[in-house]
């Protein structure tokens, strides 16, 4: 039977979504907020079940939520605002088959028990299309907050791990369950190096969640990933803006690129040589209508990587990325 983390990378190469769906970080909404009532980093929420429900008709592979606990005007991003595992429980319910995924929650800020609860009851409502993103946490203020200490964080989110592949058996007295029970292992992918060794992130973790780059920064990570937990996922985003012109060059700006259709698609085939299985796309600095963009993309690049023909990369991705 085939799990989520074999649903995502089928084919070799897939492409998903990274929630909040709003345009707020685009030039047109960094003009306007001066006079809306939302704070910088603060999406616009009201489409996002109508949009959610579209990138799962439209076969997009997952859509990813960040965990982001509290909102620190220093950081400015507020990401999907919603509670991750909340909001999750609300995709599953209105969506039926794209994977659901977590960029990543924060383990050492959260009670292990009720995260390890949390999880498997999302597992099991959501039909198996749970991918666990689980991080150690970068925003020192978050830690005293929640009265948890910052400089331990690696040690308990080792000790998260290992309950969340037990069961937490061993932490609980005889006879003491969580329910529901995992209903077949939980796919954990790791953020970062959360304050541990690489050789024990590739023995532990079922896949890595990267950070935005090109396909060089890319083919190197990969590399150094594959060193540690052989072919097991790698995964990152792209923060995508889509010109209306499909034949538009592409320039990059931080976290991403601003291209249209054609180059796009070359970028995406670039990335899936160098070692990349699956790309979300963040759409905040997205200057046209998400619905449009979608669609588009959907129409006109998703088959161009979801057919299972296409396992094999292009010619010329794998040219472009040796000549990097």
């Amino acid at each position: 039977m085939t799990d989520s983390l074999d649903k995502l990378t089928q084919g070799g190469f897939s492409i998903g979504v990274e929630l909040p769906l709003d345009n707020d970080w685009s030039p047109a909404a960094q003009r306007d907020h001066g006079h809306a009532p939302r704070r910088p980093g603060v999406p616009d929420m009201s489409r996002h079940a109508e949009l959610a429900r579209l990138v799962d008709t439209l076969g997009f592979r997952a859509l990813w939520v960040r965990d982001v606990p509290l909102y620190d005007p220093a950081f400015g991003d507020a990401a999907q605002v919603f509670e991750a595992f909340s909001y999750l429980g609300y995709l599953a319910g209105i969506t039926r088959d794209v994977l659901l995924g977590t960029a990543a929650v924060v383990l050492p800020l959260r009670e292990p028990l009720l995260t390890l609860k949390s999880a498997a009851t999302i597992q099991q409502l959501s039909g198996d299309r749970l991918l666990l993103g689980v991080a150690s946490g970068d925003r020192p203020v978050e830690y005293p907050l929640f009265g948890r200490d910052f400089a331990t964080r690696g040690a308990q989110f080792r000790e998260q791990i290992a309950m969340l592949r037990t069961g937490a058996r061993e932490h609980l007295p005889p006879g003491i369950e969580v329910l529901p029970h995992m209903q077949r292992r939980l796919p954990l992918l790791v953020a970062g190096l959360a304050q541990q060794q690489p050789e024990w992130l590739g023995a532990q973790m079922d896949g890595c969640l990267a950070y935005p780059g090109t396909p060089g920064d890319h083919l190197r990570r990969s590399a150094a990933w594959r060193a540690v937990a052989g072919n097991k996922p790698y995964i990152s985003f792209i923060h995508l803006d889509l010109a209306d012109d499909p034949h538009e060059p592409l320039t990059r700006h931080r976290f991403g690129v601003r291209t249209g259709r054609l180059a796009l698609i070359d970028e995406l085939a670039a990335m899936h040589a160098a070692g990349v299985h699956h790309i979300a796309l963040h759409f905040r600095r997205n200057r046209r209508p998400l619905d449009e963009t979608l669609h588009e993309i959907a129409q006109d690049v998703l088959p161009r990587f979801h057919a299972a023909e296409q396992n094999v990369p292009s010619s010329f991705a794998l040219e472009a990325v040796s000549n990097i």
